[in-house]
């Protein structure tokens, strides 16, 4: 069920409606209706992949109070590898298996060997990436006497499959999301119109701005060879903004959404586009998931202490894992060996530089260093955003290529030329939008302090007029659930 479809939008009031207007002040009957929601939004998408998703919330669940309570350190050893060993043999069989397959069989003909693997035609269980992590911080806490474990396994299965962040994020923490389940909850008016709000911009995000540029990033991309140099950056730039709208508008959908609920889910995005650096860049984006690496294992393989070479080796193995968790491509490695490249020379000063947010927030207009670093960051993120958007290296490198080519001091070569200023326009009518509300946690947090009614109301109008005329008749699924 996506979040921008129709059945979300039959759905979502009838969950509301449910959840307060039903047992919300018995907490267990209330967690138990938000649980049965989750499932059956899980399983609106397939529901071969709903028993695979149970499976594993018992196993993580059991081997949780297993590990806590169990005396011996070798039994305790034994329960916390075995779901450790479990939850990522889940995630590399469905997700992997192919990509591991074929890199084996291409290895083995170079030594002149030759090994027959078939590939497996499965499909890919949505945000099985996310709800696997969820459960592997769980359980690591657990292990290191963190928390302790949750002996209900209504709330523990809410935790992991509560429907707002299942299949995309953002990547919750026991320590964060399961006291708020615990807790009876009272409707609070305010918290909810906040919710609403920030619903709707996400949904601007993903509508107005993500599948405009996905017009013409899909239609550059798919067609490299068709377009010349000026085309391919326009089209760089375009999915830089397509990704950017598509899955922060996602996460502001999910975390609105949460809110109409009750409850208050890790902040994914804070204006990454607006970072002075790649290391800034990426305390700004999909926060959840660069955070959970750092806990998980950056910081244990040893973060930034040490030698100099063990820093590097550090960084190159959390982004090229985190390539590899975006997707079994050489495309992602080589994106998230980029961004290590791009980010280590940051990361190996003794304290990072943090000047820039002190100068941004609160001040009307960037200076002119801060807004050259803000363009060369994107010059840095646009050009590592085409190994991700591409199908493979070579078409990456052969895209690289044109770029580079003298046609890019010619005009574009593409039609639609009016679409695409128009599609410019909305990108930086967004980007002032957000930059004069960088101080908030998303850009109508502080609407509720202007105080004529007429004028909120107008805004509101104006953005659902622009997602409706933009709405497409099919429906457009969100980037990250593919990861």
């Amino acid at each position: 069920m996506l979040f921008n479809s129709l059945s979300f939008l039959i759905f979502l009031p009838i969950a509301f409606s449910l959840y307060w207007l039903s047992f919300y002040k018995f907490r267990y009957l209330s967690n138990s209706i938000l649980l049965i929601l989750s499932y059956f939004f899980y399983a609106f998408w397939d529901w071969r992949f709903l028993f695979l998703l149970v499976f594993s919330t018992i196993i993580d669940y059991i081997s949780g109070i297993k590990v806590s309570n169990s005396k011996n350190q070798r039994t305790r050893n034994w329960w916390f590898y075995f779901s450790i060993i479990l939850n990522i043999c889940f995630l590399c069989f469905f997700k992997y298996y192919n990509f591991f397959a074929d890199t084996l069989v291409y290895s083995m003909t170079k030594l002149g060997l030759h090994l027959n693997l078939n590939h497996l035609n499965i499909l890919l269980p949505i945000g099985i990436s996310f709800y696997t992590f969820h459960g592997l911080s769980y359980l690591i806490d657990i292990y290191n006497q963190k928390i302790e474990p949750e002996k209900n396994f209504v709330d523990y299965a809410l935790f992991v499959t509560f429907f707002p962040l299942l299949v995309a994020g953002p990547i919750e923490r026991a320590t964060h999301l399961l006291p708020q389940l615990k807790q009876p909850r009272i409707f609070n008016y305010e918290f909810a119109v906040d919710g609403l709000r920030q619903i709707l911009w996400g949904v601007f995000k993903k509508i107005v701005i993500a599948d405009q540029c996905a017009f013409f990033a899909d239609m550059i991309f798919n067609n490299s060879s068709q377009y010349n140099g000026i085309s391919h950056v326009i089209g760089a730039i375009f999915f830089a903004f397509q990704i950017y709208g598509d899955f922060s508008g996602y996460s502001d959908i999910a975390l609105g959404t949460a809110k109409l609920f009750g409850i208050q889910l890790f902040r994914n995005f804070n204006y990454p586009y607006f970072s002075k650096n790649i290391a800034e860049f990426w305390r700004r984006w999909h926060i959840s998931l660069s955070s959970w690496f750092k806990d998980y294992l950056y910081i244990p393989l040893g973060g930034s202490k040490g030698h100099y070479l063990i820093k590097i080796r550090n960084i190159l193995v959390i982004f090229l894992v985190s390539g590899l968790w975006h997707g079994a491509n050489w495309t992602f490695v080589i994106w998230g060996l980029l961004n290590a490249i791009f980010i280590i020379p940051s990361i190996l000063k003794s304290k990072q530089d943090k000047r820039f947010e002190v100068k941004i927030n609160g001040k009307l207009l960037p200076g002119i260093v801060e807004f050259g670093s803000i363009l060369f960051t994107f010059f840095l993120t646009t050009f590592a955003w085409i190994f991700f958007r591409s199908s493979s290296v070579s078409n990456a490198i052969d895209y690289i290529g044109k770029i580079a080519d003298s046609s890019l001091f010619n005009a574009p070569n593409f039609d639609s030329l009016s679409r695409a200023l128009l599609s410019f326009i909305l990108i930086i009518f967004m980007l002032l939008v957000e930059w004069f509300n960088k101080d908030h946690e998303h850009v109508f947090s502080g609407f509720s302090r202007i105080k004529n009614r007429f004028f909120r109301w107008l805004i509101y109008s104006l953005l659902l007029f622009a997602i409706g005329m933009f709405m497409r008749t099919d429906e457009t699924p969100f980037i990250y659930f593919q990861f």
